[in-house]
C-alpha cells in the first residue's frame, strides 16, 4: 500500500523504550587509564579478555574491548580448539554483536598467511559468551538452516523509504523475526524530507502494521532524529535491517556525525545498490551501539528454541490475537470454524482481509519449518508414506485378482 497523508498522527501504540531490558554488564577487567596497544598486548598475555565483535568477514573478525567498543578494533581468528569444536555448528561461530573470550597467541606462534598487522596482533577467539537478542533468518535456499545476523540486540530498526509503497507484509516479517529473537521492532520511515506530509505517512503506516512503533526521519535535515534517539539509549544495541537503498548507512552516518560508512546513490529505476557488503557495529556519540547491515533481498522467518513462533506471531499480530479471544473454540484456525470472531471482524471491516491472510501465511510457513526441523516428524511422515504406498499396492493387487 502507499502511505497517504493525514494531518493528525495517531498516538504511539508501543510501550515506551524505557521498558527494554537492561544491557548486559561487561565482565572485562576494569582499567584506570587507556591502554596503549603494547600495554593491551601485555594484558592479553596475562589473562583472557572479553571483547565485542564489531565486524565480520569470511573466516575473520574484528574485535574491540567489551568495555570500550569504540576503540580501534583488532583482527581476530578462531582459536584452534574452538574452531574444531564448533566445526559442525555454524551458529556457534561469532557474529557481529557477540561478546567473545579472547586468548593470547601461544608463545612463538606466527600469524596465519595473509594476516595484516604486526606479529602477535591477531587475537584468538576461544569462545562465545551466552547471547540475548539474537536476530536470525532462514538461510537463503535452505529450509533447515538458520543464518544468524546479529547478537545481543535490543532494538531492530526496520528501514523503508518514504515515497515508495509500504510493503506491510515485509514489515510483518521483520517484526516477527525481531520479536522471535527477543528484540523490539521499530519501523523507521527514512527520507522523510521527500514526503509532503510525514505525519500522515506515519499514521498510515501505524494503521497498516498495528503494534509496531513508527518513526519518520530524514538523514539530510535531521527531522525525526530526536524521536529515534529515544530507542538509542546508552548501552543499547540496535540493528538496521531493510532492503538496499533504504538509507541505512546514510542514517547511521548522520547518527555518527561523520561519513564513516560507505553509501551509494539509488539507481535511476529506483532500485537500491548493495553498497554495504558486511555487517559492522559502530558506537554512537550518545553511547548506543548500532549495527549496519547489507540490504536483504529475502527474509525467511525462523523459529527460535522450542517455541514454533507462536509468541512472536502473537506480538506481531496483536490485533488478530485480541480478536481470537472471542472465538468459540480456543484452537480456532480462523478458516472455516463456526463462531470465529476473527473472520467476523474481517466481514464487518474491523480487520483487513490482507492482514488475516498474512497471518495465515506465516502460520503455515512456521508449521512447515517445524516439520522440516523435527526428525521424529520426518520419520513419522516417511513411515506414513510407506504405509500408504503398501496399502495402495494391496488395493491394486486385489483389483487385479492377485
Amino acid at each position: 500500500m502507499t502511505a497517504t497523508c493525514d494531518s493528525s498522527p495517531a498516538a504511539p501504540r508501543h510501550p515506551a523504550p524505557a521498558a527494554l531490558p537492561a544491557p548486559s554488564p561487561s565482565t572485562s577487567p576494569p582499567t584506570s587509564h587507556p591502554a596503549s596497544p603494547s600495554a593491551r598486548d601485555r594484558r592479553d598475555a596475562a589473562e583472557p579478555r572479553v571483547a565485542r565483535v564489531v565486524a565480520q568477514h569470511r573466516g575473520r573478525w574484528l574485535v574491540a574491548p567489551d568495555d570500550a567498543p569504540g576503540e580501534r578494533p583488532r583482527p581476530a581468528i578462531l582459536a584452534g580448539a574452538f574452531r574444531h569444536a564448533s566445526a559442525d555448528a555454524a551458529e556457534a561461530h561469532p557474529v557481529v554483536g557477540d561478546r567473545v573470550v579472547l586468548a593470547p597467541a601461544p608463545p612463538g606462534a606466527a600469524d596465519p598467511p595473509g594476516a595484516s598487522g604486526a606479529a602477535g596482533a591477531i587475537a584468538r577467539i576461544r569462545g562465545v559468551l551466552p547471547r540475548r537478542g539474537t536476530i536470525r533468518r532462514r538461510a537463503a535456499s535452505s529450509e533447515t538452516r538458520a543464518q544468524l545476523l546479529a547478537a545481543n540486540v535490543d532494538v531492530v530498526l526496520v528501514t523503508t523509504p518514504l515515497g515508495e509503497p509500504l510493503n506491510a507484509r515485509r514489515v510483518e516479517r521483520y517484526a516477527t523475526v525481531a520479536w522471535d529473537g527477543g528484540a523490539v521492532p521499530v519501523l523507521v520511515l527514512t527520507k522523510s524530507d521527500a514526503c509532503a506530509d510525514p505525519a500522515g505517512a506515519v499514521a498510515a503506516a501505524r494503521a497498516a502494521v498495528p503494534g509496531v512503533d513508527v518513526v519518520a526521519v530524514s538523514a539530510h535535515t535531521g527531522d525525526g532524529l530526536a524521536a529515534l534517539a529515544a530507542w538509542l539509549a546508552p548501552g543499547r544495541c540496535a540493528v538496521l535491517l531493510g532492503g538496499s537503498g533504504a538509507g541505512k548507512s546514510t542514517l547511521a552516518n548522520r547518527l555518527l556525525g561523520e561519513a564513516r560508512l560507505r553509501t551509494g546513490a539509488v539507481r535511476a529505476d529506483g532500485a537500491g545498490r548493495h553498497t554495504t557488503i558486511h555487517r559492522e557495529l559502530v558506537v554512537l556519540p550518545g553511547g548506543a551501539l548500532l549495527v549496519d547491515t547489507p540490504g536483504l533481498r529475502e527474509l525467511g522467518v525462523w523459529k527460535g528454541g522450542d517455541d514454533p513462533g507462536a509468541a512472536a506471531l502473537e506480538a506481531t499480530f496483536a490485533d488478530v490475537a485480541a480478536l481470537a479471544d472471542a472465538c468459540r473454540f480456543a484452537d480456532c484456525a480462523h478458516e472455516a470454524e463456526p463462531g470465529c470472531a476473527v473472520r467476523a471482524a474481517v466481514g464487518d471491516g474491523r480487520l483487513a482481509a490482507g492482514r488475516l491472510a498474512a497471518w495465515h501465511r506465516l502460520v503455515r510457513e512456521l508449521a512447515h519449518l517445524a516439520r522440516r526441523q523435527e526428525p521424529r516428524a520426518v520419520a513419522r511422515r516417511q513411515a506414513h508414506d510407506r504405509a500408504m504406498a503398501r496399502a495402495l499396492r494391496a488395493v491394486v493387487r486385489t483389483k487385479r485378482g492377485g
